[in-house]
């Protein structure tokens, strides 16, 4: 995974990797699985679409970005910030365990705790658990899991003591890693919050246009596809184009192009390679009847599952028949 994204980097100075920060997110721990911070510049930002533009403008590399919860799904200013303005694929994912804790400045009793500060995506992740720990606790958004942790421990050292510290920030408590509680010198209030203790959220890797990594056999297809307008069955179509090549897709979800009410593309990861035969003739079917299909990249998943080739959709099988069908051009006779 780190050598496929290096390996597309023009020139050779240390790749910078822009990322949702600050220090202490689930984002810089997956970028911890992707990079390392003695042979590359970690650039936090302040949100994803920061990050991803950082990339856009020349100001980083790549960004690793949050793209999708095993609970909450698809995060969608990810996926709306990759297909905005195009010019950037996805190169690699990670994907990392999510556990939180419920932390507050050292002196701070969970009967205090009124306000919590996290990032939506987190928030509702733990929301029946702090019903249980906190009864009547109200969510205070924020950029980060860490932004709230570090905001709450640049406040407190300004302020004389825990309640004024609170007030000023407008939340008494955050919820986030474990790392990051420990990072900023908080005290945990309760463990292991998450309502869900499976809980896995998946990581990309976005970078320029250039060489695509190579196919692995344990691929993904990432694609933004929309569908012609009022037109009936235009969806089956569409789907009709990976079910027939025998593509499965593990992930599909609609996305509001934004132009009007009712018009929406569809978000999609698909399993394989643009060099499968299945799935370039996948992307050529969706180019004859969709108005518009953009490649997002095709990379190794990080599960390592290799993809399953079902009859008549492998690479030979493509072969076969394309040559059987240049013989009947060429001489007219059935081979």
């Amino acid at each position: 995974m780190q050598d496929a994204a290096a390996g597309s980097i023009a020139g050779s100075g240390r790749p910078r990797y822009a990322y949702l920060g600050p220090p202490g997110t689930f984002t810089e721990a997956a970028l911890h699985q992707v990079a390392s911070p003695d042979t590359a510049d970690f650039l936090p930002r302040g949100d994803v679409v920061a990050a991803v533009d950082a990339v856009r403008t020349g100001d980083a590399d790549f960004a690793v970005v949050p793209i999708e919860n095993s609970v909450e799904g698809g995060v969608s200013a990810t996926l709306d910030t990759l297909a905005a303005g195009g010019g950037l694929v996805v190169v690699g994912e990670a994907l990392v365990p999510i556990s939180f804790v419920l932390a507050a400045l050292p002196g701070t009793r969970l009967s205090d705790v009124r306000r919590i500060s996290t990032h939506p995506h987190a928030w509702a992740q733990c929301r029946r658990s702090v019903a249980a720990l906190t009864p009547g606790a109200v969510h205070v958004p924020a950029t980060s899991t860490a932004a709230a942790a570090a905001r709450l421990a640049e406040v407190a050292a300004e302020r004389a003591g825990v309640h004024e510290a609170a007030e000023a920030l407008g939340f008494d408590a955050v919820l986030v890693a474990p790392h990051s509680a420990r990072s900023y010198g908080l005290e945990v209030l309760a463990a292991d919050v998450g309502d869900n203790p499976s809980a896995v959220t998946r990581f990309v890797v976005v970078g320029r246009p250039g060489r695509i990594p190579p196919r692995t056999g344990a691929d993904k297809t990432t694609l933004m596809v929309q569908l012609p307008d009022n037109e009936a069955g235009a969806l089956l179509t569409m789907l009709e184009q990976f079910a027939t090549r025998g593509v499965n897709l593990s992930r599909i979800e609609s996305r509001p192009i934004g132009d009007e009410l009712g018009r929406y593309a569809f978000s999609i990861d698909a399993e394989g390679h643009l060099e499968d035969e299945r799935v370039a003739a996948t992307l050529m079917g969706l180019h004859r009847v969709c108005p518009l299909v953009l490649f997002l990249g095709s990379y190794p998943r990080a599960d390592g599952a290799r993809t399953q080739v079902h009859r008549g959709t492998s690479d030979a099988e493509f072969a076969a028949a394309r040559g059987w069908v240049e013989g009947l051009r060429g001489d007219g006779a059935p081979a």
